[in-house]
């Protein structure tokens, strides 16, 4: 018997030695199976290869973001207001930080404060003034205002000339011409503060009103405030007020209109500006 099974073992082994003789015959004839070897590897190599930076590497800039250069010395070269809000929620954006420690202009009242009715007689008007580019309308006057040049707004309604002033009243619209903000009420902010560049030079601002409105059916903020500056070594006052419109597919919209006491008969012209305006 053990005869037999050394027989049997034997047979056995050269079976498997004369299929592995085989294999390697078959493989080295088929060029097909050949390159199979190194494709394979290549196609493991791609798969554990890291195709993008990992977290630890220098993130790349939000998509999207503008840098707004000047507008506060608090904002870092390297980060965008929109980047930073990104990255701290409730951080405030750096041109709003700026405006909130310009001395020029307090902080807005904690409380909701409507737009009184200001005295005077109101002027007639003519229809609407309809600004399209920034998409919304507001009163036209007739006889005292006339509708002049916009340049470099988007409409434009001026008062005469009061002898011997060089300042005058005017109602006009744009687009918001500062950084939008996260509420209607914090862009209505520094848009009014942008309204001191066409105010006597070292102009300040007390506020009269600050209110949430509807402008037909889009929602918006709404300013009162009395600018206060020095004429000729004369302390001399304005009143203003602007409104900030939420526009479908475009910036907000601003129309700012200010008359100062030298034509305050005019003063009540306010309330029609402010009443009138509707989102096109």
């Amino acid at each position: 018997m053990r005869v037999v099974y050394k027989v049997v073992a034997v047979a056995a082994g050269v079976a498997v030695l004369g299929a592995g003789a085989a294999v390697v015959l078959l493989n080295r004839d088929d060029p097909a199976t050949t390159a199979a070897a190194p494709r394979q590897s290549a196609a493991v190599g791609l798969l554990s290869a890291e195709p993008f930076p990992s977290a630890s590497s220098a993130a790349a800039p939000a998509a999207g973001a503008v840098a707004t250069p000047g507008l506060s010395p608090l904002s870092s070269p390297a980060a965008s207001p929109a980047a930073s809000s990104a990255a701290s929620p409730g951080a405030v954006d750096p041109a709003l930080a700026a405006a909130l420690k310009d001395p020029r202009v307090p902080a807005l009242p904690k409380a909701d404060r409507r737009l009184r009715g200001l005295p005077g007689r109101a002027a007639a008007t003519r229809g609407l003034v309809k600004d399209r580019r920034s998409g919304v309308a507001l009163a036209r006057f007739a006889k005292e205002w006339a509708l002049v040049t916009p340049t470099p707004f988007a409409s434009r309604q001026l008062l005469p000339r009061v002898k011997g002033a060089s300042y005058r009243g005017m109602v006009v619209s744009c687009p918001v011409p500062i950084p939008e903000q996260e509420t209607l009420r914090d862009t209505a902010f520094l848009a009014a503060r942008w309204t001191l560049n066409h105010h006597p030079s070292g102009a300040t601002i007390t506020w009269t009103a600050s209110q949430p409105f509807k402008a037909g059916k889009r929602k918006g903020w709404l300013l009162g405030y009395t600018v206060h500056y020095t004429l000729k070594g004369k302390k001399r006052v304005s009143a203003a007020a602007l409104a900030l419109v939420d526009v479908p597919e475009k910036k907000p919209a601003v129309v700012f209109v200010t008359i100062p006491d030298g034509q305050k008969k005019r003063w009540h012209d306010i309330n029609t500006v402010m009443s009138s305006v509707r989102a096109l």
